[in-house]
This record gives structure tokens, sequence and C-alpha cells, in this order.
């Protein structure tokens, strides 16, 4: 008997390929369907993986072997999509962020409390052997007490390589939201729940050129700030320092993530991806270990977040790339640019689960 839950995905750009590879291999999920707004596109990814249908939206949701809906979208549509699974009756996986605006986000979570449904959220690289390596090394006393962070996404801007840049530079869009859910949620996972925010937020830049594809040259507007550098306190009492930019040319040579404790300093890889080697140093010294994985892990393993997710309604527990987590992150984010527009601390009202 075939126990695998029936998934469709919603969304067949750049980010579908790794998903629907690795799903392939999912003990637990069958993605027996492929949508995309333009229908050309889910065919050939359908095509491509080797998935029975490919529809349209409305098709997808309509089929009630789909229990599952991965919704793959541009940020601007993830509200939208996620509302219609859960009213159609089909628990929810989407990519980052949860929804663009707050109000949205607290409609998807209700929703789903209403019908019964689950809400899960990437980023689930948090998931991967990385992050995870660094909890076990601060929850066995490695480094003391955590007392600080420093997490640094330094980049140019992704439309020089991302043949469809536009929404990267729209509400929703901008470093913090597209690359702030990596950052924020590796240190939620690591710090627990943030307390409030301070920052400053700006666009040196009105327009970008995309550099690639059919649409090489043409000029789009940016909507949305494009560096940010801020603090945040944790309500376990530890303070972070942020920066996220796609203002940055000429590269920078700064750390991705580092946790600082009472008793020494683990050094993070780039908690975009799953696997990277922790490195430990002591208080005192000023050599580093390199600490064991947790587990065995790859780079890119997007979908554990829906493994756990399917796996966790299967046994009745809760999961963990969840709804809440993802809300917890869309609000820090939001306090970010709110805290740079009204020049005073942001305190927040989520926690975690």
């Amino acid at each position: 008997m075939d126990t695998k839950m029936k998934a469709g995905i919603v969304g067949c750009g750049n980010i579908s390929a790794i998903y629907l590879e690795n799903l392939k291999k999912s003990p637990v999920v069958d993605v027996v369907a492929c949508a995309d707004v333009v229908l050309e596109r889910a065919a050939a990814r359908a095509e491509e993986y080797g998935i029975a249908n490919a529809y349209t939206a409305a098709e997808l949701l309509a089929d009630p072997e789909i229990e599952l809906v991965i919704n793959l979208t541009v940020p601007g549509s993830h509200a939208e999509i996620d509302i219609a699974a859960l009213e159609a009756g089909k628990h929810v996986y989407a990519e980052k962020p949860l929804a663009v605006s707050l109000e949205d986000g607290k409609r998807i979570l209700q929703t789903a409390d209403s019908k019964g449904l689950r809400v899960g959220s990437a980023p689930d690289t948090f998931l991967g052997s990385g992050i995870q390596t660094a909890k076990a090394a601060i929850e066995g006393g490695m480094i003391g007490k955590p007392v600080a962070a420093a997490a640094f996404m330094m980049s140019g801007g992704p439309e020089g390589w991302h043949p469809d840049p536009e929404f990267f530079y729209a509400p929703g869009g901008g470093p913090m939201f597209d690359m702030g859910p990596y950052y924020l949620t590796a240190l939620a996972e690591l710090l627990g729940p943030m307390d409030r925010i301070s920052s400053s937020a700006g666009a040196p830049s009105a327009t970008r050129t995309i550099g690639s594809g059919p649409k090489a040259g043409q000029q789009i507007p940016v909507l949305t700030p494009t560096h940010l550098a801020g603090t945040i306190d944790f309500r376990q009492g530890a303070i972070a320092t942020v920066i996220t930019s796609f203002d940055v040319k000429g590269g920078a040579s700064l750390p991705w993530l580092e946790i600082y404790g009472t008793e020494g300093t683990l050094i993070l890889p780039d908690p975009n991806f799953f696997d990277g080697d922790v490195k430990l140093r002591r208080s005192g010294s000023t050599e580093t270990e390199t600490l064991a994985p947790a587990f065995e892990c790859g780079r890119n393993e997007r979908g554990l977040g829906v493994n756990d997710m399917v796996a966790s309604i299967r046994e009745g527990r809760g999961h963990r790339a969840s709804g809440m987590l993802a809300y917890h992150v869309l609000e820090a984010m939001h306090a970010f640019h709110t805290s740079s527009l009204k020049g005073e601390h942001v305190k927040l009202e989520s926690t975690l689960p």
C-alpha cells in the first residue's frame, strides 16, 4: 500500500527543479502534478521529472487526490495560493517568505487553524548538518552562554544572473526578504525567539539592469531597500548584528554567521545551504577546530522541510519548518524596515512554537 502523501507543485520557475529532484527520492511525498501560470512551463517540468499531470493552478487545487500543495510562486503570490489551497482542504508548504505583508501572514495561519491543516515554509536549510551541528555545540556548552552573534549577507544583487529578477526589487523582495530568512531562521533556531529590532535601511540606486537572458539590458525599478543594517535583541539575552545587502559590488571578507559565547566562538557555514564546516575557537585560543558534523548532509537538500512536515502529520507531532516560525521571521524582517522608517526600536509580538 502506498502511504506517500500526494502533492502538487505550483510555480515551475528556477527553484522548482531542485525540489522536484529531491522529492523524487522522498519516502513520504509523491509529487503527482505541476502547475504554473504558463502552462507550457508546467508541462516542461512534468516531462523532465516524470510527473503525471501538468495543470493550471485552479486544476491542481481541484484535484481531490492532492493533499499537499508546495507553493513555489513569487513572493507576491504566496498568500493567495496558500489560502486558496487551504480553502480547498489541502496542507501547504511554501517557499520563503511566508507572505509579503504581516496581515496576509496572519490570514494564512488563521485559515490553516480554522481548517485543521498544516502550514510549512522555507527555508529548511536550518534542518541541515551545518546549523544542527552548531545547535548541538551550543546545547552541549561548548561556547558557554551565547551572548552575541553576527550575520552578513553581502552581494551585488541577483539581476546579473537571474532571467526574471524584477520581484527581487519589488515590495517583499530586497536582500532582507530574499536572503534574510536564511539568516534569521538560523539565528532563531540557535538563539531562540527575537524580542526587538533596530535598523537603518536604504536604496542607493533607483534602477537595476538585467544582465542575462532575453531581458538583458532592461532597466527595472528599485521599490524596496537594498541595504539594511541593524541589531536584534533575543529574549534569552543575546544580541545579534545583521547586515543584508544587494549593494556590495566588489565582494566582502566578512563571515556568514558567527555565534559568540562566554567560553568560545562558533564560525558557521553559509545558512543558504544545508552542509558546511562548523568551526570552534575556544576562549584563550587563536586556533580553530572543525567540529564533526551532527549527520551527513548534502549541500542542497531543499525539501527536507516538506518531508518533515508530512512525516509529522502522519506521526501526530509538530513540524519544524512551521508557519509560526516563518511568521516570526516575517515579523522580524518587517521590523528591520519599520525601525529605519520610524527611527526607533520595534518590539516583536510573535514568538516561536
